[in-house]
């Protein structure tokens, strides 16, 4: 495989943190000046089976490099609408 083919294809991890009432309160890969709530409730919307749940008040999503520069330009201009 090229090293084009490679990047583009690189999985992403987005790793998460909880707060004790559920909502987030740290969530990597965040666009500048969007709130952790609001890009975890995008990304969950706008993704499928890329989720997964972990102990501790963590959690984290999987997702192709390429796909989550894509979702946080929509999620940008979605919130700036």
């Amino acid at each position: 495989m090229t090293e084009a083919a490679t990047s583009a294809t690189a999985e992403c991890v987005i790793h998460l943190r909880y707060n004790l009432d559920g909502t987030v309160s740290e969530i990597g890969e965040r666009p500048a000046g969007v709130q952790a709530q609001a890009w975890y409730k995008f990304l969950t919307n706008h993704t499928q089976d890329s989720f997964q749940v972990l102990s501790g008040g963590r959690g984290l999503f999987r997702l192709p490099k390429a796909q989550i520069e894509s979702l946080k330009a929509a999620c940008t201009q979605e919130l700036s609408s």
